[in-house]
Parts: C-alpha cells; structure tokens; sequence
C-alpha cells in the first residue's frame, strides 16, 4: 500500500464527508494505493455515524471509535500502531489541511529520501491572538530542538513508515513529533509550505492553554531526551555545584568569626548571620537534589528500555 492518511477528529461530522471526498478525488487522480483511518476521539455529535456510513461505500476508509476523548496524542499514535501504507501522512479533519499536498509530500519521501516532511503554512487564516502565540512557540521549539522548522504543530505531515513504528506519542507530545522522530534517530526531516485553509464548519478545539501546555511538554520532551537514562548527569551536577556554594559559604562565615575573635575585632554569633543559613538551605538542597539524581538512577536501571537501541541495519 502506498499512503495511509492517519485523520484524529472530535466532533467534526460536518466535514467528513466533503474531507472523504477530497482524498479520494485525490488518490484516484494519482493514482496511489490507500487507507483512510478515521481516529474518533469520543466525539458528542455524529462522527462516528458518519464514518460508518462513509465506509459503506469506500472500504479504504477504516475507523477507531474512543469511548471517551482522550486528546490528539493518542489518537495519532493509535493511527500509527494500524497505518500499513509505505507513507503515513496526518491531517487535521477540519478542512484546513488540504489533501491536494499529498502528491508532493509522498514524492519527498519516496524521491527526496526525507523521513519525516512538516507543513509550514506560511499565510494563516487566524486570529492574532493565535498566530503571535504560535510564532514564540515555534521560535523556543526551534532552538531547543535544534530542528530548524517553522511550524511544528501543522497537523499536515508526511512520514516513512519506520518513522510512525519507532515513535510514541504521548500526552500532548503530537506538537513535538519532529523532536520525537530525531531523538529516536530520524534525521533527516524536512518541510514543504503548505495551503492553509479557513474553518468552514464548527469550531476550533484548542484554547490559548496549549501553549503553556506546550512549554511544559517541551522541558519535559528535552529533559527526557538528554538525561532519561542518566538522570544522576543532571540532578547530581546541580547538587554537587549547590552543596559545594553552600559548604564553601559556610566555612566563610565561620573563618570569618575567627579571625574577628584572634584580630580583636567585632563581631557576631555565626547563627546571628543570614549568609550562615542561606550557606545551610544550599546544602540541604544539594544533597537532596543528589539524592534525586541517584533515584533517578536506580529506576532507569531497572527500566525495561534500559538497553533498547535503535538499530538501523544488521548483516
């Protein structure tokens, strides 16, 4: 098979039969083998009806029903667990992906050697009060990344199917998908500008509390990747470098004292000084902080992924 279309929905009856429509219009005219796998994240309205009756009359669209709604995470790493096609390409359900770039997106991955291609719609049919927001998000994912796209939360994208069997989404990570696909050793990620189109039904699923979200998701994703098997790396270098201020502090303090007492100077209780407690608190949290890098250490000694690696090639 030559292209699975992976679609999460919520709520978005309206539109499926026009989307349907449109990726087969589309399939035929290239003539590329296909599955459609509509993923229903518990929709409330008639989604799901829709669906079956859709796949009545095409039986290249199959269908996974939540029994409640989960969030888009999920429902993409449901479509990849089932997507049998050599390309995997994701799109909103929406209307605003539009299914006349897949041609393009499948003939980079197949021709051009990409693994992985995310949509850049560069001219948005959005309110300020999104587009800025997704700008500064784009802008911090890129430079924590390393990973120089523009848009990394298009839901328009074209995977090789390696990609899509070797990742997990989870949670909100869907944003992150390029950043899963390199730390997993897919490095050779492009983009293509895509056509964004307005909303013709319903309306939008997502509130401006993505994009704290999104930060959260983002520290978590890279603190995973660097340090998810050597905590200690983290946790007992910052303990160390905290205990060590705060030993160094204290004994300042205390020679301090000293010297005032043999120099005849005056001076005060050590306890009656706050740099000797500050110095205390440094040291408390540098030995906490190391005790956390060595629990860290313990449970992904003990993880089954402990020596899970990649491996590209054997002979």
């Amino acid at each position: 098979m030559d292209i699975s279309v992976v679609v999460p929905l919520y709520n978005e009856a309206e539109s499926l039969p026009e989307l349907s429509a449109w990726i087969e219009r589309v399939m035929k005219a290239n003539d590329f083998s296909y599955e459609i796998l509509f993923i229903n994240d518990g929709s409330t309205d008639e989604s799901w009806e829709v669906i079956k009756k859709l796949q009545e009359t095409n039986p290249c669209i199959k269908g996974v029903c939540f029994r409640r709604n989960y969030g888009k995470s999920p429902a993409l790493n449901t479509g990849f667990q089932r997507a049998e096609g050599d390309v995997v390409i994701t799109m909103d359900a929406d209307l605003q992906d539009s299914p006349d770039e897949i041609p393009e997106l499948y003939r980079m991955i197949t021709q051009e050697g990409y693994d992985l291609v995310s949509g850049w719609k560069k001219k948005r049919y959005d309110p300020l009060s999104k587009t800025i927001p997704t700008k500064l998000f784009n802008a911090t994912a890129r430079a924590v990344s390393g990973i120089y796209l523009h848009d990394f939360n298009c839901g328009l994208k074209a995977y090789r199917k390696k990609v899509v069997k070797h990742i997990e989404v989870y949670g909100d990570m869907h944003r992150y998908i390029p950043f899963l696909a390199k730390a997993a050793g897919f490095k050779k990620i492009g983009e293509k500008v895509v056509q964004h189109q307005a909303r013709k039904y319903g309306v939008t699923k997502f509130g401006l509390n993505r994009f704290v979200n999104g930060y959260l998701d983002l520290a978590t994703l890279w603190f995973q990747t660097k340090f998810g098997i050597k905590p200690m790396h983290f946790f007992g270098l910052l303990g160390s470098i905290m205990f060590l201020l705060g030993l160094i502090a204290v004994i300042t303090v205390g020679a301090t004292k000293l010297y005032n007492m043999y120099a005849g100077n005056h001076y005060t209780l050590v306890t009656d000084s706050p740099y000797f407690y500050l110095s205390l608190t440094a040291m408390i949290l540098g030995t906490q902080l190391f005790l956390t890098g060595f629990v860290g250490e313990l449970i992904a000694r003990n993880a089954p992924e402990r020596n899970r690696y990649e491996i590209e090639e054997e002979i």
